[in-house]
């Protein structure tokens, strides 16, 4: 798996073959009716100034374009799933050597277990057994972590019908991705094909049947991506972005196929890759310079698929296998946090675009991912010069001679009624993707499996309401997010909250203090100058001023218990729970009475016989590099107890006790 070099020729591949009629139809609804829509925009908006347009005012028409195009392209996008047809599952499954990969990092093992175990057995049950194994990849770095993964791993193992592997790695060079081409280079060969999963997510026995079944099919496909659906939210923030997803994401993910085509993207899970293509293309190098421009690439999976199809390889957005699922961020300040990796993951995207051989559509794919982000400081910089051009209006007397020997008068010239049909257009395009997909759920057993049309209108009317409230709060973290990273600051590598809670007061107001403050001063300032002009803003200004309230309400497991029995915010999945969720909590249930600790590992032989033999053997290194290990010896032979020993070591020499199975030995020999 080499480093690939951006600036060379792309390894041999297959022949790329061309679009056919029905992708060609996509990209001309979607990027086509995106350009009409944002010239429109701009001819429209050029109107309303007139004639002597002032600098604001081309500022304004700058940001108004962009954004107006923006919400216009995720329009035609959807509309461009119209043209698109599932792919067809051969019947034969073929005898592809299938390896299901799951990275970890300091997660709960007992949930990330289940979720395998139930796909080993649904496997089983689809005749692979004999032909796909499971491999569980940890990067965790913190020793309270090693031996419930270890014991967990061993629980999982006893039942399983597939065979499981552990590996962690010490060198966590590359994040994800580093340890995704770590196994592709020590164990690839032995695989045809791989399916990456994330610690929170799973996809169907069915699934990974007729996703190896399709790549046997086509010797040139190399990666299949499924689409998501979010389960298991418990806070109403999550249960929001969990029924967008179900509601909104089919359509959209359908368009976003249809125009893709063999040139699809890959979002880092939930995929099964050829492992020979991944492994010829793939091959991530560190950008030269710091992060967060450089280093690391972050977001890894856009590049991949973009490498795979500058070699020729196809890429392809399967929409229609739907059994695939993941967790949500469990509040706003969670998904900040996420966030700010992927807007510097994204923003490095640019130092990319133009590498040699990369197709248009992967050009495309990465710009939509960098503006995903960059629209939130244009969103801002259109109110504030909205702003400044209605404060100059306002506090500036207009000159109707500016010559002394005029004649006529110049009027003001700025078309009111215009702007205000425009700013319906802007709302209308942003809104009405929701109301297809709406109007699309209502015509379907959807509805119904949703608690009746009745209640899937209300959970979609809510869903707007909150939505639009946090939109602004949105848009000041995210710009604050691209201001650092042009800062030159780091996102670093945290492990992520799978399951949150309600923030105290103090948190929250210290998080969104900046926000109140905005919401407040602007609707102070807009009173005085214009109190009209802040009922237009007042979605705005309330979703700022209520910021605290919203993140920590939305953060509440029991107002989001409140939603469902009321009907609201359900989903298919959560009155019908599918059967690989069924069996992923019953299993993760019984891992979860497994004793994973250090302290299990002094009590129990057997246990610390099952956490040592999932050990690698220990390197040779010279005593400098084993100082953590020495220094441990040394503490547990001045303690009295295990606990006392503990107690004596640091966090790098918990870290080689655990690793270390005659340290192990020694420590687990002292009193209790």
């Amino acid at each position: 798996m080499p480093a690939q070099d951006f600036r060379a020729a792309p390894p041999p591949g297959p022949a790329r073959e061309p679009a056919t009629a029905r992708v060609l139809a996509a990209r001309l609804i979607a990027f086509g009716g995106a350009a009409l829509i944002t010239a429109i925009g701009f001819w429209q908006m050029l109107i309303v100034f007139s004639d002597g347009i002032q600098p604001l005012q081309w500022a304004l028409l700058v940001f108004f374009t962009l954004t107006f195009g923006w919400v216009g392209f995720s329009f035609c996008s959807l509309i461009a799933g119209l043209v698109a047809r599932p792919p067809v599952t051969p019947a034969d499954p073929g005898t592809a050597r299938v390896a299901i990969v799951m990275p970890i990092y300091h997660e709960d093992p007992a949930d990330s277990m289940g979720m395998l175990g139930a796909l080993a057995d649904q496997l089983a049950e689809a005749g692979m057994s004999d032909r796909a194994e499971i491999f569980i990849l940890s990067d965790s770095r913190d020793p309270d972590f090693f031996a419930t993964e270890t014991l967990a791993v061993a629980a999982l193992r006893d039942t399983c019908p597939l065979p499981v592997w552990y590996r962690r790695r010490t060198d966590n060079t590359g994040r994800k991705a580093g340890n995704i081409a770590e196994f592709v280079r020590r164990w690839g060969g032995r695989y045809d094909q791989m399916v990456v999963l994330d610690a929170d997510s799973v996809v169907s026995g069915d699934v990974v049947r007729q996703m190896s079944a399709r790549m046997g099919a086509d010797p040139a496909l190399a990666l299949i991506q499924t689409l998501p659906m979010l389960v298991g939210g418990q806070t109403l923030f999550a249960r929001v972005i969990q029924f967008a997803g179900r509601v909104y994401g089919p359509p959209i993910g359908r368009g976003v196929a249809a125009w893709s085509g063999d040139n699809g993207n890959f979002w880092g899970h939930n995929a099964m890759i050829r492992v020979r293509a991944f492994a010829e293309c793939c091959g991530l190098p560190e950008l030269p310079g710091t992060p967060p421009w450089g280093g690391t690439i972050l977001s890894h999976d856009f590049v991949e698929a973009a490498l795979l199809r500058r070699a020729g390889w196809k890429v392809r957005l399967d929409w229609d296998l739907r059994a695939s699922y993941e967790g949500s961020p469990p509040t706003l300040l969670d998904m900040a946090v996420r966030e700010r990796r992927w807007a510097q993951g994204n923003l490095q995207h640019l130092r990319l675009i133009e590498a040699r051989g990369f197709t248009a559509v992967s050009r495309v794919h990465f710009m939509i991912g960098v503006l995903g982000f960059l629209m939130s400081p244009i969103w801002l910089a259109m109110i504030l010069v909205g702003l400044a051009l209605t404060a100059n209006v306002i506090l500036s007397r207009p000159e109707y001679f500016p010559n002394s020997y005029q004649l006529f008068p110049d009027w003001p010239t700025f078309d009111a009624a215009r702007m205000t049909w425009l700013f319906v257009a802007a709302m209308t395009l942003l809104l009405l993707p929701k109301f297809v997909a709406l109007g699309r759920a209502w015509r379907r057993p959807l509805a119904s499996d949703v608690g009746g049309r009745p209640r899937i209108l209300l959970s979609a009317l809510f869903e707007i309401v909150l939505s639009a409230l946090i939109a602004p709060v949105q848009m000041l973290i995210q710009t604050r997010q691209i201001l650092e990273i042009l800062r030159g600051r780091n996102s670093g590598w945290e492990s992520q909250v799978r399951k949150g809670s309600m923030p105290p007061w103090g948190l929250v107001l210290r998080r969104h203090a900046i926000h109140v403050v905005s919401g407040v001063g602007t609707l102070l300032v807009v009173t005085m100058l214009s109190p009209g002009h802040a009922l237009w803003l007042s979605p705005i200004l309330a979703g700022l001023i209520l910021a605290p309230a919203i993140s920590r309400w939305t953060a509440s497991p029991v107002f989001g218990r409140w939603a469902r029995m009321a009907g609201l915010l359900v989903t298919p999945e959560e009155r019908v729970p599918p059967a690989i969720v069924v069996a992923s909590t019953a299993h993760a249930r019984r891992l979860r009475h497994v004793e994973g600790s250090t302290l299990a590992l002094g009590r129990d032989a057997q246990a610390r016989a099952r956490h040592v033999a999932l050990l690698p053997p220990l390197p040779d290194l010279p005593a400098a590099e084993r100082l953590p290990a020495i220094a441990a010896e040394a503490k547990i032979g001045a303690a009295a107890s295990q606990a006392q020993a503990l107690g004596f070591l640091d966090r790098a020499e918990r870290a080689a006790l655990l690793s270390d199975p005659r340290l192990l030995d020694r420590w687990a020999a002292l009193p209790r």
